[in-house]
């Protein structure tokens, strides 16, 4: 009985989707719920799992199209077996036979271990997945280790200059889409400060092991950061609002998007009513991001809202940078890298963990007074914890 594959019904925000690559070609055995194909939307990697075990009888539709919900992809023959091909005529045996030797094991294809963004810049550049070291879990090959494989040999003169013109994936040019619109449409200006982590990290290292024996997670900054931020957001809440035609509206929830970074572009999951989370249910959620921005497997939903981001380029070594405001948002906090610098103290010039701070702001709504008092807010709490602890 045949079978048809369509799209998944994607999102009311998502108009259509890029069929990116098939797994599977005409006349391969397919299991149920196999991958059958990856669909590139704005924010995610959908799969298209097969609904029946059977074979892949006919792809309708090429990789490289733009298809829309619902519409017919292939058909799968339900309940038929591939064909296999006659296996060739036996050698006859040797008159003295040789001792019985053990077959070396086949090695695993890396090409069964790279995801959809890997696989589209090999196609793009040429290469072949399979013959390139993967550094990702389990050997994975990822979209850098693509991009940092030499070029295909293609009988160039030494010296060549070469230029590869490879189109943007749908991720990036939404990001490219929404940067500029959000510098077109906001009136953006950023503040800066510096925090002294040295509280921060003697709280981490004094409890630290406990935490993690308690919890089953790691004590990391990213809970600290969004405690203080969201006490920072409701003394201040015009940096929680957004603009809406002449209207400003004031949400009252504390969504945080956590921007994360991965092979296909920056993407950020949204931490929902954070404000209602411990320090463990944080780091738990913001671990959950990250592992799952990386294999492709956030959800439309996951990515959907959030009244304020922040971003961390210190985890890259940005010492100083001027984030962008995700709109509709009105104003996003950057983290830099944490580095010992002499400070003065009480009169004495010491060395502490600093990190320079940077809040971007929409000045439309926004006023300078505000956005400096948030950052310092945030400041107070970091460099004093027990302030989020008790609200002062």
């Amino acid at each position: 009985m045949s079978t048809e594959i369509k799209v998944p019904k994607l999102p009311e925000s998502v108009a259509d989707a890029t069929l990116v690559t098939w797994h599977k070609k005409p006349g391969d055995a397919v299991a149920r719920d196999e991958n059958l194909a990856d669909l590139e939307t704005d924010k995610v990697v959908l799969e298209v799992p097969a609904p029946v075990a059977g074979v892949l009888k006919e792809i309708k539709v090429p990789a490289g199209t733009t298809v829309t919900s619902d519409q017919l992809l292939a058909i799968v023959e339900a309940g038929a077996t591939a064909a296999v091909a006659a296996p060739a005529a036996a050698a006859p045996a040797a008159k003295s036979a040789a001792p019985a030797t053990v077959a070396a094991a086949a090695p695993v294809s890396t090409a069964a271990k790279s995801g959809p963004a890997a696989r589209r810049a090999a196609s793009e550049s040429g290469a072949d997945v399979s013959k390139i070291a993967g550094s990702g879990l389990g050997g994975a090959v990822t979209k850098a280790d693509v991009l940092a494989a030499p070029a295909p040999v293609t009988g160039l003169a030494a010296g060549s200059r070469v230029e590869r013109r490879v189109p943007m994936t749908r991720l990036r040019a939404r990001i490219a889409e929404r940067l500029v619109t959000a510098q077109a449409t906001q009136a953006l200006l950023t503040t800066f400060n510096e925090v002294d982590l040295l509280a921060v990290q003697e709280l981490r290292a004094r409890y630290k092991d406990k935490f993690e024996k308690n919890h089953g997670v790691k004590l990391g900054f990213s809970s600290f950061f969004v405690r203080a931020t969201i006490e920072a957001l409701k003394r201040f809440p015009v940096i929680n609002a957004a603009v809406d035609g002449n209207d400003i509206v004031y949400r009252e929830f504390y969504d945080i998007g956590m921007a994360v970074s991965t092979e296909r572009g920056l993407v950020v999951p949204v931490l929902r009513d954070a404000d209602l989370l411990s320090f463990a249910q944080i780091e738990k959620a913001v671990g959950d991001f990250a592992g799952r921005a990386r294999s492709g497997s956030l959800t439309m939903e996951d990515l959907t809202g959030g009244t304020f981001s922040i971003t961390n380029g210190g985890v890259f070594g940005s010492l100083l940078s001027t984030p962008i405001v995700n709109a509709p948002q009105s104003a996003i906090l950057g983290m830099h890298k944490i580095q010992e610098r002499p400070v003065a103290v009480d009169g004495q010039v010491v060395i502490r963990p600093m990190m320079y701070l940077a809040l971007t702001y929409d000045h439309r709504i926004i006023d300078g007074k505000e956005a400096v008092q948030f950052l310092v807010t945030i400041k107070e709490c970091l460099e004093d914890p027990g302030r989020l602890l008790l609200g002062v």
